[in-house]
């Protein structure tokens, strides 16, 4: 803790030093003509040596504008740029004193010049309407840097530990390349890869539905888009890198990505083989693909897979070699037919071995289970997805999205396990060997078609939705299940297939018919349907025909269900200026159809539900840097068909499944409420957010234990369950010449209520979860780079009518991150963590320390990169987790990297046609 608070009192002390020997400059931007306030022009000044932006800031809402700068004697501009109107420029000789500019009056840009068009400096920040725009040339960051990198220079930019990007507090879901997607939407691969040095702006603007797209309505979303748009002179040519690296203990890592961009045409090839838990597809300036501290290239799930763009990679846990291409290629042809597909292939394998200590609480008292096992898992996917929109004239667009994915996956597993009682009496004990092949196949497709009419806000739209996925899973099982008590062993050795298939289908037509100019009427008419089969046929070992051909009824079965819906709903679209709401409700009558085969007994179940469902939102901007959204939904769940239909699953030895023919829907309000607020003359800002979610007859497993622990599993419906959230979060940066600081920080928590069954008794959790979070970040431009960050996790739950009164838990997590690139070209980087995680159960280890450390050397004109890097410089790295659930507290620890020595080496391509743009100037348009 004394290292947290050293480094907290060093960068305060660094901020308070900034902030000495400054001075300010002030003054009102106006239009020339009218004298109207002009809000949200920017406002920066330049070296006039070699026009670098010192500094920037943007008019308040009465035209005003005043920020702090150092002391200089040397010569610079100050610069006003604003959307509609001709650049103003004033030049000084030095700044030795506060300055007050008074009025500044701006001309407007000459709208009879249709063909010519003065093409100003770019000013650093641009607001224009919803769209929110920087200067990529602005924003400094190294030679090797990516995209991500220059992203988190942007004022009101954040990047999480997982990688999650939020502008202004809002969650950034959708990245493009030029208005097309870039190896599919999620844009991890264009952040992670895209050299910063290429792009010209990136433009940040609310995401849009494709109706919203093709008819020009506002969105509904908070989400947010970033589309970054690549240098003119760089759109035409050849670019990648290339990388290659072993180390010591075997590990290797290897990566390629190639692009070749042709204005609208683009071809891009990545690749990657390694073998320490990466994807490969990070090009991190620092530390490539090594993970564990600031690299984000791709999603973590809490089971420990990783992947990008919807493709999993390892077992969940483990250490992980694999190994993946893919392919890119967007094009526009004739001006009507957008296109862009990409293609994946990808092969892990994992190997894990796994030890789990778990308390089962029960009404009665606890027990206790403890087990190990080691597997194995092999798996390669292939990945197909194209896009055509067409634009068939000007009324009329139909766009399609086809998708193919098939995987193959082999795993191979050895478990032990004992449970025993208070008094450490042995209730049962179990051991298994299995062996699993599986196939997956899935096809997808989404039909969109949009007609606008000549009155303008009327428009007709149809949609159609359809897939079919297709597993299917062979397992040899050997296993053997012993109980203490009166009931007889459970031997089993036998073949388990699996046969699962599952079609949905939806088509909806909408019609839009304006009111007024900003109130729209909706009415919508919505089919959809979905169907599933699930047979599982289970063959003993006959030692006869020494093969699996016995077969064992009790243990197979298989299922049918149905469901069809119709949802016909009216709504409003309200589109104002400032204020912008949809609400939208109908009835939704639903056929649910269920039908079972067990031991020749054929079983039905069937329903037919009438309710109410109701969508609605509303987004209210109070002002340029202020806005409010929110939401409300109303929605009814069915219960899955093996949870409705009352047919017993023996094929787990220690838990007996069985559903509930009574169960009934549960019925589920949402909402959602958040408040923005960012500030770019003084970039800072804050962001609230809340949500809730409440349940009626929720649907729960209820198990009832015997003397031995065997459990028997049905589903129960209880009153309620409440799930909410509560978040604030606040940023700040400063930026004078060449050194930035930047703070944020920021507390989550949630409280949860819910209702179980545990021996048929029903109990209570309130659960309270808290997370405050503070991050810093220091750099000099070009020289250091020092980002420390901490974060506390606590979690308590307080139980009724159970074994136990409370549990919790807490967490203690900092990170500091070091660059240098001093000297010249040397890159020393260093990412430290020092995680603790209270309550872990007796013979695990609570806490530990991860260093990773990296130096590289750019050489031969800065194409060739060489680097030495250490994982886990201590030798410390843990894979220890506590979870707590209603029912259990489970600490688990599985196979994790250790320290390993990697050597790379990573050559630049880069060959570029076409002009060089010009700073200024006069160009003509096509």
């Amino acid at each position: 803790m004394n290292k947290i608070y050293f480094s907290l009192f060093f960068l305060i002390f660094i901020s308070v030093a900034m902030a000495q020997n400054t001075f300010t400059i002030k003054g009102k931007i106006a239009d020339e003509n009218q004298k109207n306030p002009l809000e949200s022009a920017t406002v920066y000044i330049t070296s006039q040596k070699d026009s670098t932006v010192i500094d920037y800031t943007i008019s308040s809402k009465n035209g005003t504008f005043e920020f702090k700068t150092r002391k200089s004697t040397q010569p610079f501009f100050l610069k006003v740029s604003f959307l509609g109107y001709q650049n103003l420029t004033r030049e000084f000789s030095s700044i030795t004193s506060d300055i007050d500019l008074g009025l500044l009056l701006l001309k407007e840009l000459d709208t009879n010049l249709d063909e010519v068009v003065l093409k100003a400096e770019a000013p650093p920040i641009r607001i224009k309407n919803d769209t929110l725009e920087f200067d990529a040339a602005s924003f400094k960051v190294g030679p090797d840097a990516n995209v991500e990198k220059l992203l988190k220079q942007l004022p009101g930019v954040e990047i999480t530990p997982e990688g999650k990007i939020t502008v202004n507090g809002k969650e950034v879901n959708q990245i493009l390349v030029n208005g097309k997607p870039f190896f599919g939407k999620d844009g991890k691969i264009a952040t992670q890869n895209l050299p910063a040095e290429i792009i010209e702006k990136i433009q940040v603007v609310d995401t849009k539905t494709k109706e919203e797209e093709l008819s020009g309505d506002s969105a509904t979303s908070e989400n947010k888009t970033i589309n970054l748009t690549i240098q003119e002179d760089k759109n035409k040519g050849f670019f990648g890198k290339v990388m290659g690296g072993y180390g010591s203990d075997e590990r290797y890592e290897s990566s390629l990505l190639l692009n070749s961009f042709k204005g609208e045409q683009k071809l891009s090839v990545l690749a990657s083989s390694n073998n320490i838990n990466s994807v490969g597809f990070s090009m991190n300036e620092i530390f490539d693909n090594m993970g564990g501290g600031r690299n984000t290239s791709v999603y973590y799930n809490d089971n420990g897979t990783f992947g990008i763009n919807g493709m999993s990679f390892g077992g969940g846990t483990g250490i992980t070699a694999s190994n993946l291409i893919g392919i890119n290629y967007v094009d526009k042809w004739k001006e009507k037919v957008d296109f862009s597909s990409n293609y994946y292939f990808n092969n892990a394998e994992t190997d894990n071995v796994n030890r789990t200590e778990r308390t089962n609480l029960l009404p009665t008292g606890t027990t206790f289970t403890e087990s190990e096992s080691t597997s194995s898992r092999l798996s390669n996917a292939h990945n197909v997805g194209l896009d055509f929109e067409i634009k068939i004239d000007s009324l009329s667009t139909i766009s399609f999205t086809p998708k193919f994915s098939l995987s193959k996956t082999k795993n191979r597993a050895v478990s032990d396990q004992t449970t025993v009682d208070e008094m450490q009496n042995l209730l049962n004990e179990s051991n298994s060997t299995s062996f699993t092949e599986n196939e997956n196949r899935n096809f997808e497709n989404a039909i969109y078609y949009y007609r606008s009419f000549k009155k303008k806000g009327r428009a007709m739209t149809f949609s159609f939705d359809h897939s079919h996925t297709q597993n299917d899973d062979v397992s040899t099982i050997s296993s053997g299940t012993f109980f203490q008590g009166t009931l007889p062993d459970d031997i089993r050795n036998q073949n388990q297939i699996t046969t699962q298939r599952y079609n949905s289908a939806r088509a909806e037509i909408r019609f839009g018919e304006p009111i007024t100019d900003s109130l729209k009427l909706s009415l919508t008419s919505e089919i959809k349907y979905r169907d599933s089969n699930t047979k599982l046929a289970t063959f003993d070992f006959d030692e006869v025909s020494n093969s699996y051909s016995d077969f064992n009824a009790p243990l197979s079965n298989e299922i049918f269900s149905k469901r069809l819906s119709y949802f016909p709903s009216a709504g409003l679209n309200l589109q104002k200026k400032n204020f912008r709401a949809r609400f939208n409700v109908g009835p939704e009558f639903v056929a649910f159809r269920n039908t079972s085969d067990y031991l020749s007994v054929t079983t039905q179940l069937n329903r037919n539900y009438v309710f109410p469902k109701v969508t609605s939102n509303l987004n209210y901007t109070l002002s340029k840097t202020k806005s409010i959204y929110g939401q409300y939904n109303y929605s009814v769940n069915l219960p899955e068909a093996n949870q409705i239909l009352p047919v017993e699953n023996l094929s787990n030895p220690l838990n007996t499944l069985l559903g509930n023919a009574n169960l009934k829907p549960t019925r589920s309000h949402g909402s959602y409420l958040s408040f923005n607020n960012y500030d770019w003359a003084s970039r800072s800002g804050y962001f609230l957010y809340s949500g809730i979610t409440f349940n009626t007859d929720n649907i729960v497993a209820s198990t009832v234990y015997d003397e031995n622990f065997k459990a028997t599993t049905t589903y129960e419906n209880v009153d309620r369950n409440i799930s909410s959230y509560l978040g604030f979060n606040f940023s700040k940066s400063y930026k004078k010449e060449k050194r930035t600081f930047r703070f944020s920080a920021g507390i989550d928590g949630g409280y949860t209520f819910s209702q179980g069954l545990t021996n048929a008794e029903l109990f209570e959790a309130k659960s309270w979860r808290m997370e405050p979070k503070v991050n810093f970040s220091w750099s000099i431009e070009g020289l250091v780079t020092v980002a420390p960050s901490y974060r506390y996790s606590f979690n308590t739950t307080d139980f009724t009518n159970y074994v136990i009164e409370n549990a919790n838990n807490f967490t203690h997590n900092f990170k500091m991150e070091f660059t240098s690139y001093w000297p010249k070209n040397l890159v020393f980087g260093n990412d430290f963590g020092y995680t603790y995680n209270s309550n872990i159960a007796s013979g695990f280890q609570k806490d530990f320390y991860l260093w990773n450390t990296s130096l590289g050397y750019n050489f031969f004109q800065d194409k060739l990169l060489a680097k030495v890097k250490v994982y886990d410089m201590l030798n410390q790295n843990l894979g220890v987790r506590r979870t707590i659930t209603p029912t259990a507290i489970t600490d688990t620890e599985n196979t994790v990297l250790r320290r390993y020595v990697m050597f790379s080496l990573t050559y630049k391509l880069e060959k570029f046609g076409g002009k060089k743009k010009e700073e200024g100037g006069i160009f003509f348009m096509d």
